[in-house]
C-alpha cells in the first residue's frame, strides 16, 4: 500500500534543537508518536507521574483536537501509561506540548531523550449547543450504566447515589 497524502496541515513549531517532531512510523498508522525532549535522563519509580516535555508547540486548525494516547508497547512491556489517557490538547493552546507519564509497573523505567512516549491522533470536534430540557428522550437502556448491558440480565435499574464517585 501507498501512504496518502496529508490532508490536513498543522503548522509545528520546534522549541529546542533537540526535539524529534512528531512522526507516523507507518503509512497506514492512525498516531504520530511524541518523544520526549530531556536534558538529563527522567527515572519514573513505580506508582510516580512525571510530565515528559517534547520540545514542539503547534497551531491546530480550528474544529480540531490532537488526543495524546499511551504507546501500547510502552504500556505492555513495561506498565507506562498516562494518568489522564487519553489527553487533549486544544486548538487554541500553543504552549510546548508535554505528556505526563506514570509508572504502573512494578520496575523503575528510564525516559531518555528522544524516547517514543506517547501518539498522537488528530481528530475533528464537534461544538455542541446545549438545550436545557425538563425530560429526556427514553431509550431501552434508560439509567442503567457501569456494565448494565453485559450482564444479560437487561438494564440495571440503579438509584444516582450507586453511580456517584
Amino acid at each position: 500500500m501507498t501512504a496518502h497524502p496529508p490532508t490536513l496541515a498543522i503548522e509545528i513549531k520546534r522549541l529546542r534543537p533537540s526535539a524529534v517532531l512528531p512522526a507516523y512510523q507507518t503509512d497506514l498508522a492512525a498516531g504520530l508518536d511524541l518523544s520526549a525532549d530531556l536534558d538529563a535522563p527522567v527515572t519514573l519509580e513505580p506508582g510516580a507521574i512525571a510530565l515528559i516535555p517534547c520540545g514542539f508547540a503547534m497551531a491546530l486548525p480550528s474544529g480540531f483536537e490532537a488526543q495524546v494516547r499511551p504507546r501500547s508497547g510502552l504500556a505492555t512491556k513495561h506498565g507506562i501509561s498516562m494518568p489522564n489517557a487519553p489527553g487533549t490538547i486544544d486548538a487554541d493552546y500553543r504552549g510546548e506540548v508535554k505528556v505526563p507519564l506514570i509508572n504502573l509497573g512494578k520496575a523503575p523505567f528510564v525516559v531518555e531523550a528522544g524516547t517514543r512516549i506517547a501518539q498522537m491522533v488528530i481528530a475533528r470536534v464537534e461544538r455542541a449547543q446545549l438545550k436545557e430540557v425538563e425530560e429526556l428522550t427514553q431509550t431501552p437502556r434508560g439509567a442503567g450504566g457501569f456494565g448494565s448491558t453485559g450482564t444479560g440480565h437487561g438494564p440495571l435499574r440503579a438509584s444516582r447515589s450507586d453511580h456517584s464517585g
